[in-house]
Parts: structure tokens; sequence; C-alpha cells
């Protein structure tokens, strides 16, 4: 690492990790509210030696070029990178890094929230106070569905499904989950889950929360057909990515009553939502606040810094994305 690194920091971070960064790099930080605009951020990438990325903020050949051969790391402040060409940034010898981990626990906690607020009617409960409409108690009123002792179906079973997977237990909950990989019969044994196909997911479960990673395989894995093989009273809920749920196909299941709610802190064009889904009382919308904790925010910062400093001092990054890339470099290096 040279004496004093210009990094380029992609939004303002907390407070603690901006401490740090500025303590050791000569830092180029985005003021401006909301994501910086394309054209800057290929201005302001170039010469840098590292970036410190959002999910806002697409990384591709046109920005590594702009960047030029400085640069040596993006370190993506999130564990998603699927704004990230990871093929591009190998190509070029540049490490990309993320933030695992971390947010795990703040995630599965969100999933959580948002299951229980769609099926107990909470946004829409607090709407129609808030609209000061007249009412009384009565036996029939805003009606949901319980969780306890209900089935559970997980639509990927990584670190945060499994995270879910776990506070199931308290709710007296049968998991089942499908993934492209079965976990270990040990992961299964310990939090009581029963691996399934996908389509059989979707047709036991009463919850059914998505955790799997955007890619050209998940892109609208829940569309028109796979809404229809659910239960009429399911929950569908999703933290991971947007585009995972075809939203338009969603709005139409939740107004025509082929599931019973739904809970979306992703959203296919974000920060945009369907306006059809904005219209429907069944949906629980949360702008993408998975892992909004004052505690997680600054670890996953902490963490994206750790992975860069590493990279600029010539060791290896705790959250590597593209290890070939390290183990090409150390090769190299031996001669």
């Amino acid at each position: 690492m040279s004496e004093r690194d210009t990094i380029l920091v992609a939004r303002r971070l907390p407070q603690p990790v901006m401490t740090r960064l500025e303590a050791s790099f000569d830092v180029d930080l985005w003021e401006g509210e909301g994501a910086m605009p394309r054209r800057e951020l290929l201005r302001r990438v170039a010469g840098k030696s590292g970036a410190i990325t959002l999910l806002t903020d697409r990384v591709d050949a046109e920005l590594l070029e702009a960047a030029g051969p400085s640069l040596q790391i993006v370190s993506n402040y999130a564990v998603g990178f699927d704004n990230v060409d990871v093929p591009a940034c190998s190509e070029r010898g540049v490490l990309v890094g993320n933030t695992p981990d971390v947010l795990t626990e703040s995630t599965a906690d969100m999933a959580w929230a948002l299951m229980m607020g769609a099926a107990r009617r909470v946004a829409e409960g607090d709407r129609f106070l808030r609209a000061q409409r007249p009412w009384i108690w009565g036996p029939e009123m805003m009606l949901g569905w319980d969780l306890h002792h209900k089935v559970l179906g997980l639509v990927g079973f990584g670190r945060i499904g499994q995270a879910v997977a776990r506070r199931a237990a308290g709710f007296g909950m049968r998991v089942i989950y499908s993934d492209a990989v079965r976990a270990a019969a040990e992961a299964e044994g310990t939090l009581h889950a029963e691996y399934r196909s996908f389509d059989e997911v979707l047709a036991e479960a009463d919850f059914i929360s998505i955790h799997v990673p955007l890619g050209p395989q998940t892109h609208h894995l829940i569309g028109a057909e796979e809404l229809r093989r659910m239960r009429r009273t399911a929950v569908l809920v999703n933290t991971a990515r947007g585009p995972v749920i075809d939203e338009a196909a969603l709005a139409a299941a939740l107004a025509a009553g082929e599931i019973f709610a739904a809970g979306l802190d992703v959203f296919e064009g974000e920060p945009e939502v369907h306006p059809a889904l904005r219209g429907l009382d069944n949906v629980t919308l949360a702008p993408h606040l998975g892992s909004a904790t004052v505690e997680t925010r600054e670890a996953m910062g902490m963490l994206a810094l750790d992975n860069l400093t590493a990279a600029l001092a010539g060791q290896r990054p705790q959250a590597l994305v593209n290890p070939d890339v390290w183990e090409r470099s150390r090769a190299k290096a031996r001669g």
C-alpha cells in the first residue's frame, strides 16, 4: 500500500467507517443526494486505487476502462454483487469484495417482520387508523392468519435462509426448503428443515420467503405460474433481490386473491415500485431495509473497508468474490 492511496467512495458511509477511511486514504466522496450520476462516476473513478461501491453503482467494462490500470479493488457495500460484472473485473485483474455474514441476522429479522406484518395486516391497519375512518372492534374485523404451527417454505437455504429457519422454532413452525444444492444433513437436523423441490415448497408452504441471489436462473423465478401453485392463504416475502419476482404477475395475483398477502423489501425497478402494487392493501412495502440497523450498516462498512485495505496492502481480502484473480497475482509474484 502506498503512503496515501486515493479511494472513490460512492456514498457517505456511517461515520465510524468514514473516520477510519479518512485516516488511511485520500478519499474522494460523493456527497450528493442519492446515487452518483453515471457520468460523474466514470469521471471520478479515473486514477483511483480502489472504490467502495453500492448496489446502485454499475461496475462494468466501461467503468473499468475509465478507471485505468491503477484500480486494484472494487469493494461492494453489499452481500449481493449483481451490479458488478465480475468476469470483466477478473479479466482486468481487479479484485471484487463484498460484505457477507455481517447482515445475515438483520436481514432474517426483516423477513420475519414482513411475514408478521403481512399476515396480520399491520401496515393496512396503520393506514386505516391514520385515515381516521370510523371503526369499532368486531369479531371479523381485518382478519389475518396465524404464523404459529404453520409451514414455512424457504426458497434458498444459504446464510440468510438458514437464519430465518432458526427463528421458526419459536413459532413452532415446520420448515421446508428448496435450494440448488441440498444442505448438509447436520444443518437440516439442527434446523429441523426438510428438503423439497421448488414446486413442492410452493404448493405446501403457508409462508414463502425468498433467499436466492439474482442471476439468469433466478430472474422472475416467481411468476404467474408459480403464484398459481401457492395456497390461496399463502404469504410471500422477498428480502433478496427484486427481479426474482415478476411484480406485474404478483400484483395481479394479489388483486385476484390467488394468494393472501406479500411483503416486499426489494423491487424490480428499485427505487420505483410497480404502480399496481402501490394500490393494494394486501402487500406490505419497505424501502430495502433488510440491513438497515445502526450496527449492521456500520459492520458492512467496516468489512468493505477491511477488504479494500487488505487488497491495497497486498493481502487477501476477507470476503473475496473472485479468488482466481488473487491466486493469479500470487503466482505471478512468485515468478
